[in-house]
């Protein structure tokens, strides 16, 4: 009986050990992943990186300074938008986009280049507004020796070049023409015109003494400290010098074009175009 005895309580001290082993080897166990109870998601998310979008803005050289100054805070405002300019005069960016070349939006130095467009359904009515003006001044080098203060002093023999942007493509030249005739000198005159193909060559020639006196806006002559305005001519003879806005309407870009078209009439970019000289039409 003893032997009995001894042989069962063994055994049951083998059974809680046993017991005991399991209970510890299971709290020794990691727990069980529940994802779904605690909420987290176990695909890991991902960003789709924005597309970056290029605007072609053709528009007209005298725009070139103030619209440089704007294309950087508007980049750093819109990084998935990059502006490519295309400066020119606003005939020949007229006819480019007649001719099918890339472009967004136009910013021309004419209202009649705009409207053509406009008549020919490559830009909406909708789509374009008078977005500048600018005026017409004469200017000389800023280290020549010549007086002028009017049209009629251009007729000097001291004067024997005269530049000009071509009347055809050039606003500024066009509007030069406007107000020589209206003065009766344009006939005088003829044979000591330059012709400069887009109003910053006019500038150009004006500065490095190529040409003794030139008519450009006012806008450029306030960049350069090589030239010097002469007079400003009377408003009154010639065109208004508007500068109208317009979105392409082949552009595939819509959204974003949309966009700097409503970026450029901010306060806060016309403020910058009055820095460079232009006046905001009432």
């Amino acid at each position: 009986m003893s032997l009995g005895l001894a042989l069962l309580l063994a055994g049951c001290g083998a059974n809680a050990d046993t017991n005991k082993q399991d209970a510890a080897s299971s709290a020794n166990q990691p727990a069980a992943s529940t994802p779904a109870a605690s909420g987290e998601n176990t695909t890991p998310a991902t960003t789709e990186p924005q597309e970056k979008v290029e605007l072609i803005v053709s528009a007209a050289a005298s725009l070139t300074d103030a619209m440089k100054e704007i294309q950087t805070n508007f980049e750093q405002a819109n990084p998935n938008i990059s502006l490519s300019f295309n400066f020119g005069a606003s005939g020949a960016l007229q006819q480019q986009i007649e001719q099918g070349a890339p472009a967004d939006l136009f910013v021309s130095a004419s209202a009649k280049n705009m409207k053509a467009l406009v008549d020919e359904n490559l830009i909406a009515s909708s789509d374009q507004k008078n977005l500048l003006q600018n005026s017409l001044v004469a200017i000389i080098p800023a280290d020549g020796t010549n007086t002028v203060t009017s049209e009629k002093d251009l007729t000097s023999d001291a004067i024997k070049t005269v530049a000009i942007g071509i009347p055809e493509s050039v606003p500024a030249g066009t509007y030069a023409k406007e107000a020589l005739t209206n003065a009766k000198l344009w006939d005088q005159l003829e044979s000591k015109f330059v012709q400069g193909k887009d109003v910053r060559q006019v500038l150009q020639y004006v500065e490095t003494g190529n040409a003794d006196a030139g008519f450009v806006y006012k806008t450029d002559a306030l960049t350069s400290s090589q030239v010097t305005i002469a007079f400003e001519v009377d408003k009154t003879s010639y065109t208004p010098a508007n500068y109208p806005l317009g979105i392409i309407e082949g552009t595939k870009h819509r959204s974003e074009a949309e966009q700097f078209y409503a970026y450029l009439q901010t306060p806060e970019v016309l403020d910058i175009f009055a820095k460079y000289g232009f006046s905001i039409p009432k």
